[in-house]
């Protein structure tokens, strides 16, 4: 739509909307208006704050026809993955302002924001299963409204979509899912009859002339001759005139391919899906990152997620000179292995971008797999690579890797092979919230046998633990903090022996000893020669095995602080307070580490601070226990 015919209609003041119902009485021209409108306020939100962009800029007109169509105060919308929201959160009265901070709306649906959020999803693949949960209740209790589930950014292929496709598909509770299909490859109805069909399957009159036979065929009639023949004549059109595709052949009425960005045709395909008497998928092609340049032409996913950024340039805002994320240390450290090693493959579940691990792909075709939203898979294809001579590499979210704990156990651990694991986005991760903060798995990956936890604090450790996660250790975790670090000019080989710890300073008294890791130990010791606190810092480089004979050095000490600020009470701090009791230590014990809670969003300073876990605060309690 041009400038000129979109300066004709009467704009929206997107911040005053107070629920969906204003849509009802908008023209064709007006929605277009307002979807317009509403991607200027994504790219203007979203530059400001970060957040899932490319997702949500495809995703403005299927959200508007689904509220049009339906009264999501009753019925319920299910999004998959909950960041393509944005839209219904506007929709649905809630303002972008400070989107992802401590004071704004999450990124994702929140039961406790709105009555229009019936659940909640930070991982992938959810919808489909939960739609099934909500539907059975529904039947159950006798009431009348419709699920939708709405399933994007490939979460259809993960297996757990699969698992609540195969269970809704043959069953009687009706979900309606909308497929929002941003480039994967699903076979399409081919030429008009087949069409014809489609429509005719999914119409009015059809279904209820399909009921009123139903009702009237008992189980002998269903044996009849004219029962056989009225169904051999509808399945003889179905192969011949309907191509097939995966949701048919699993039982599903299905709808499409329609576009995406066309209101007037989404709603005639709801309407149809409201008519059939199944479970029905409604096939909605879209331009993911419509609307905006940049994302549009993104083949590498880079505007899948962004932090804030210029509109006019694209270039991200707040550039850090002179320093890189542990991510893109760990990348530059994992093209060196792999050139290393040649036995070395690299395994991640759709995190390469995200991991700054793409410039390898094209280097090391062979031994780079991205297997998409598939985190079981990806560590079981590392045990049996593994036990067939290589040495996998997974690269993988902590939050995401929480959905392989049975695989870690049971296919590699179990077995004991080989494989290094660089665990991303571990400990606080900020604007994202609950669903994806990295601090749990710490202490469950403690609690599987043959497994090795490691966390460095600086260049020089981080290369070391990457070399001696290739000495058959077993299955070899590095945690990688989202935070930043110094930019080294040269990473030096430094020797660090297999479960030890490392000394960073030395008491002159033995009276206070503190156990810490990762990047906040090196924090800690500028601020306690500041303050003038004697004190031995020990740099728990191992969180799993702990090292004993370190241990064993410090129990004449008067007090030990065990500070963790990078997860819940898990491997080091109990582990740690576990053998410290057990060697009968006299001296006073405190622990810091985060509550075992669900941590809501904001920045990764303020939900330290929140807990107490800045190290300008452990200084303070220091100087308070004096």
């Amino acid at each position: 739509m041009s400038n000129s015919k979109v300066n004709k209609v009467k704009h929206i003041d997107l911040d005053q909307i107070k629920d969906p119902k204003f849509l009802k009485d908008l023209s064709y021209k007006e929605l277009d208006v307002l979807a317009s409108d509403i991607r200027s306020y994504l790219l203007d939100k979203t530059s400001k704050y970060g957040g899932h962009l490319s997702s949500n800029l495809g995703a403005v007109e299927l959200t508007i026809a689904l509220h049009r169509s339906f009264d999501f105060s009753k019925d319920k919308l299910i999004f998959d993955v909950g960041h393509q929201s944005y839209t219904h959160k506007i929709l649905t009265g809630r303002s972008l302002e400070k989107l992802r901070t401590q004071e704004g709306v999450s990124g994702f649906q929140k039961m406790n924001e709105s009555v229009y959020d019936p659940y909640e999803a930070g991982h992938s693949s959810t919808s489909i299963s939960a739609a099934n949960g909500f539907a059975i209740a529904r039947d159950l209790n006798n009431e009348k409204y419709d699920i939708v589930a709405f399933v994007g950014d490939s979460s259809i292929v993960s297996g757990l979509a699969f698992e609540g496709l195969n269970n809704i598909a043959h069953s009687d509770h009706k979900v309606i899912i909308v497929l929002n299909d941003n480039g994967m490859s699903i076979s399409k109805p081919v030429g008009g009859l087949a069409k014809s069909f489609a429509k005719i399957s999914t119409s009015a009159g059809y279904n209820r002339f399909k009921s009123s036979i139903r009702r009237r065929m008992n189980k002998k009639n269903k044996k009849s001759g004219i029962y056989k023949f009225f169904s051999s004549i509808k399945n003889w059109f179905k192969r011949h005139l309907v191509a097939p595709n995966i949701f048919q052949d699993l039982g599903f009425a299905y709808i499409g391919p329609v576009d995406g960005h066309n209101i007037k045709a989404i709603e005639k395909a709801i309407a149809r899906a409201k008519n059939t008497s199944k479970s029905v998928v409604i096939h909605a092609c879209t331009l993911k990152g419509k609307g905006y340049q940049f994302a549009e032409n993104d083949e590498t996913g880079y505007w899948h997620g962004v932090s804030p950024f210029n509109i006019e340039t694209g270039k991200p805002n707040n550039l850090h000179e002179g320093q890189i994320s542990w991510s893109h240390l760990y990348s530059d450290l994992c093209e060196s292995e792999l050139e290393e090693h040649k036995n070395a493959i690299l395994i991640s579940p759709a995190t390469i971008k995200g991991a700054g691990l793409d410039n390898l792909s094209p280097k090391y075709k062979d031994r780079v797999i991205d297997v998409g939203i598939a985190e079981e898979h990806a560590v079981t294809l590392a045990s049996a690579l593994s036990l067939s001579g290589y040495h996998p590499i997974i690269s993988i979210y902590s939050t995401f890797l929480q959905r392989a704990y049975d695989e870690v156990s049971h296919d590699l651990a179990r077995m004991n092979c080989s494989a290094t694991f660089l665990v991303d986005r571990s400990g606080l991760v900020g604007a994202d919230g609950e669903t994806h903060q990295g601090i749990y798995d710490e202490a469950y990956l403690s609690s599987i046998p043959n497994v090795t936890i490691t966390i460095a604090s600086n260049a020089d450790e981080a290369k070391a633990l990457f070399d001696e996660s290739f000495a058959k250790h077993g299955p070899f975790f590095i945690r990688l903090p989202r935070t930043l670090l110094n930019k080294p000019e040269k990473i030096n080989s430094v020797n660090i022996p297999y479960g030890t710890w490392i000394k960073l300073a030395e008491s002159s008294k033995k009276d206070l000893a503190i156990i810490s890791c990762g990047p906040s130990v090196r924090e800690l010791l500028p601020l306690l020669k500041e303050n003038n606190i004697d004190a031995t810092v020990v740099n728990a480089i191992y969180l799993n095995p702990i090292d004993k004979k370190m241990l064993d050095e410090l129990l004449g000490y008067s007090q030990i602080v065990i500070y963790d600020p990078y997860s819940t009470q898990g491997s080091l701090v109990n582990l740690t307070s576990s053998y410290l009791l057990e060697k009968r230590f006299k001296g006073a014990l405190k622990a810091f580490s985060i509550p075992n809670i669900f941590v809501k969003q904001g920045s990764i300073n303020q939900q330290l601070e929140r807990f107490g876990l800045l190290p300008s605060q452990i200084i303070a309690q220091l100087k308070q226990d004096k």
